[in-house]
C-alpha cells in the first residue's frame, strides 16, 4: 500500500453492498469485525484515525436487525492513498461471498443523514392464513392507534406505530400459502420503525406465528432506501 500514492487528504468511498441467506444472522458488531478483516487482507488503503487507539473509520447506514436481509446497505471508508473505487469493491469482493458482497463503490453526493424511509418486503408462512387475514392485517397497520412498546435511547415508550408507515399492502399468496407484506417505513436516525414491530404487532392481533415454530416462519428483506422525497437515496 505504501507503494501507492499519497493523497492530500483522506477521502470517502461508498461500498454499496448486500448481506443474504445466512449472514442474516451476524449481528451489526460481527458485520463491523468482518469488514475490518476483509479490509486488512484486501490491503485497501483506509486511514486510521489518531490516537492511542488507531483503527480504520467504518460508517454504516441503517443498521439491519439479526435476521433480516438486504439488497441495499450502505457502508462508508476512508482512504488516504490513491486506488479507485471500482479496484476497492474488485479487491473486496474477491475475500467476500455472495451471501456478503459489494454491488457498487463510489465517490458519495450524499450524506446519511438524508435516509428518511425504508422499504421491505415480508413474508409469513403459518397456520390460519387466508386472504380475509391478509385484508384484516392490511388494515390493522393502517387504523391509527397500533399501539406497542419501542425502545429508545431514553429507556421504553408506547408508540402508535401507524403514523410511521408510510405505505403497506398484504396479499395472500394462495399458491405458497404465504401471506406477503409490503411496507415503506420511517428509517431516518431519529425516527426508525424496525419492520420487526409490524411481526409483533400482528401477532398480538391477529394471534400468527403462535403454533409450532419448527414449522412456522417469516422472513424480512430491505429493498431500498429512500430519502424525504422518496427518490432512491444513492
Amino acid at each position: 500500500m505504501l507503494a501507492l500514492p499519497a493523497l492530500e487528504r483522506p477521502i470517502t468511498v461508498r461500498l454499496k453492498f448486500r448481506k443474504v441467506g445466512s449472514l442474516q444472522y451476524i449481528s451489526h458488531l460481527d458485520l463491523q469485525r468482518t469488514f475490518n478483516r476483509v479490509i486488512m487482507r484486501s490491503c485497501i488503503p483506509v486511514w486510521y484515525t489518531k490516537g492511542f487507539n488507531p483503527h480504520a473509520k467504518l460508517v454504516f447506514s441503517t443498521p439491519l436487525s439479526v435476521g433480516a436481509q438486504s439488497v441495499y446497505e450502505f457502508l462508508d471508508i476512508r482512504i488516504d492513498r490513491e486506488m479507485s473505487p471500482r479496484e476497492i469493491m474488485d479487491r473486496l469482493n474477491r475475500e467476500l461471498t455472495e451471501e456478503l458482497c459489494i454491488m457498487d463503490a463510489y465517490l458519495p453526493k450524499t450524506e446519511f443523514s438524508e435516509i428518511t424511509w425504508a422499504s421491505y418486503e415480508l413474508e409469513v408462512f403459518c397456520e390460519g392464513l387466508s386472504q380475509q387475514v391478509a385484508k384484516d392485517m392490511e388494515q390493522s397497520l393502517t387504523t391509527s392507534p397500533l399501539t406497542l412498546v419501542k425502545k429508545t435511547k431514553s429507556g421504553e415508550k408506547e408508540v402508535d406505530i401507524v403514523p410511521m408507515i408510510h405505505s403497506v399492502s398484504v396479499c395472500f399468496d394462495d399458491s405458497q400459502k404465504t401471506v406477503k407484506l409490503s411496507a415503506v417505513l420511517k428509517a431516518s436516525s431519529a425516527e426508525y420503525l424496525n419492520p420487526e414491530m409490524l411481526i409483533t404487532a400482528l401477532k398480538s392481533k391477529h394471534g400468527i406465528l403462535s403454533g409450532d415454530p419448527t414449522e412456522e416462519w417469516y422472513t424480512i428483506l430491505r429493498r431500498s432506501v429512500m430519502k424525504a422525497d422518496m427518490t432512491l437515496f444513492e
